[in-house]
């Protein structure tokens, strides 16, 4: 097994691959250094004298500056580098352009998806409820209770009996056993794969911008292919207007033919008659998107999101090239991958930049780059404080360094498009999307944005799920996939011990995928109901 290595040859730090001790020598690139600490697996050491003040490389970008001088074979610790990146302009350097790998593996294959009548493909098929304002989450905890009851879960509610008396009616004339109670051990609804409750806080009591933010994201939602339709409550006197949400929807889709259910509380007055609306209304419309089966699609039809969370000093090693190498096979085939976590691709922007299709999107790019990071500034919250505790403890010392190994999930190919948070990716090819790294408020806004498969890479371990997007986690290194073996779907670690390749681990990868997409593999998160959702209000959030 390799000890050590470096991933650019402009780096003049080398990664450690196990634990060094102080004395003993780490050979990398012919370069031999004694070590004069002891040093960590996934950590740094500099390979030549860096002087105060000395540029620091890693990816073949700057990541940091010294803050005093630092000695051949010292590890690098936040105690004596500082976050550091080069400059960037909308200007592209080079001319875009790609070498495309090889595809013709997959080319004929197709996966098992829901078809919309937009032309888009679900890799699941959800039916959602969700409300327009925070005033109605406890109305959809009670609608989730009685469903849930009444398909196999808990917690009595007095619409349960009413919900009951629904299936029971629906048996008769399509009889799948005895109705005496109705309480099911199979499913009823054999092309549903769930119904998805979710609740937030906002709505109203904020800023008119977050309402509409907010109504764009949930249109996002009932917009994605893995959504068959949806149930959404509004009391009625809040800044998410019911009008607001439609016209976000009709700005995301004109076309929009999915069934929708949307209930004033105001309006129909008595809160019994607005929850029996919401279960008979809800329950009609799930028997007629169960008659939509799976049928094949091309994997053209696959829209990515990539995603990090809890990375360590290997992610931008194993698992991050492995989602880079997945996009652009993904790419290849005419479908679409989502990069997002913009304060992570902080020091990487001119290598984005020059791979831009068209200028004007190179200027958007910078534009909502600079704009966030103007704002994070202001509340003392700069890109350079992003790395977490955790992320330091296992090497990822600043944000240059964090960010240049979580951009390698983009892969190399030309980016297509770049969106502002809550725009929907509609252009084939690799698109940036401005989320914060924050997992779920990231993972949030790539489902908003279209994505119906979320690849997120971990080192460290996280669970985080998303409602209605099948969320694969991807482990840097084999120590965690064995460790936290009941949230970690696929493992890199291979990579790390030299064992495998990026491309092979790719092509590994991409198989779940189809796998995962065909039904036939249920993600971790997806099997433990983890089901995270916050939207991002806009303000600063790291």
């Amino acid at each position: 097994m390799r000890q050590a290595l470096t991933i650019n040859e402009q780096d003049n730090i080398a990664v450690c691959l196990k634990d060094f001790k102080k004395g003993e020598v780490l050979t990398v690139n012919g370069i031999s250094v004694k070590l004069n600490h002891d040093v960590a697996a996934k950590h740094k050491v500099a390979l030549q004298d860096i002087p105060q003040e000395g540029s620091i490389y890693m990816y073949g970008v700057l990541v940091a500056v010294a803050k005093a001088p630092i000695g051949a074979g010292d590890p690098i610790t936040v105690d004596n580098v500082t976050h550091k990146t080069s400059s960037y302009s909308a200007d592209r350097t080079t001319t875009v352009s790609w070498d495309a790998p090889d595809v013709s593996r997959w080319q004929d294959q197709t996966f098992l998806g829901y078809h919309r009548k937009d032309g888009q493909v679900g890799t699941a098929n959800y039916w959602l409820v969700f409300p327009l304002v925070f005033c109605e989450n406890r109305n959809i905890e009670v609608l989730k209770n009685a469903f849930y009851r009444v398909f196999g879960y808990e917690k009595k509610n007095k619409y349960v009996a009413y919900l009951q008396k629904l299936v029971a009616q629906h048996q008769v004339a399509n009889p799948v056993g005895s109705a005496a109670e109705v309480v099911l051990d199979k499913p009823l609804f054999e092309n549903i794969d769930g119904i998805k409750f979710l609740t937030h806080q906002g709505g109203c009591g904020g800023t008119r911008e977050d309402a509409e933010i907010l109504c764009r994201l949930l249109s996002g939602y009932v917009n994605n292919p893995n959504v068959a339709g949806a149930t959404i409550l509004s009391l009625g006197c809040q800044n998410a207007q019911i009008e607001l949400f439609r016209s976000s929807l009709n700005a995301i889709n004109p076309d929009f033919k999915k069934p929708l259910i949307i209930l004033d509380q105001q309006e129909e007055g008595e809160e019994e008659a607005l929850m029996n609306r919401a279960v008979s209304e809800t329950f009609e419309a799930l028997i007629e998107v169960n008659q939509n089966g799976r049928k094949p699609a091309p994997l053209s039809k696959l829209t990515i999101g990539l995603e990090c969370g809890g990375s360590d000093g290997f992610s931008g090693i194993s698992a991050n090239p492995t989602l880079g190498r997945v996009s652009d096979l993904i790419v290849t085939l005419g479908g679409k991958a989502i990069l997002s976590e913009f304060p992570e691709l902080c020091g990487v922007e001119q290598e984005l930049i020059d791979r831009i299709s068209e200028q004007e999107k190179a200027e958007k790019f910078t534009t909502l780059m600079r704009a966030y990071e103007q704002s994070a500034a202001k509340v003392g919250s700069g890109f350079d404080m992003n790395p977490s505790p955790g992320n330091i403890k296992d090497g990822l010392i600043t944000d240059a360094m964090k960010s240049a190994g979580a951009a390698k999930k983009g892969g190399t190919s030309p980016i297509s498009d770049v969106l502002d948070y809550t725009e929907y990716a509609n252009t084939p090819g690799l698109n940036l999307l401005c989320t914060p790294g924050n997992d779920v408020e990231s993972t949030t806004g790539l489902a908003g944005s279209g994505a119906n498969i979320i690849l997120f890479t971990t080192g460290l371990g996280t669970p985080t799920g998303n409602p209605v997007v099948p969320v694969i986690k991807v482990s840097s290194n084999s120590q965690l996939a064995l460790k936290m073996h009941d949230i970690i779907d696929f493992d890199t670690g291979a990579i790390i011990e030299g064992k495998k390749t990026i491309a092979e681990m790719g092509q590994e990868l991409l198989d779940y995928i189809v796998a995962v997409a065909n039904g036939k593999i249920v993600p971790k998160a997806v099997a433990l109901d983890q089901e995270d959702f916050i939207p991002w209000k806009r303000g600063v959030s790291l």
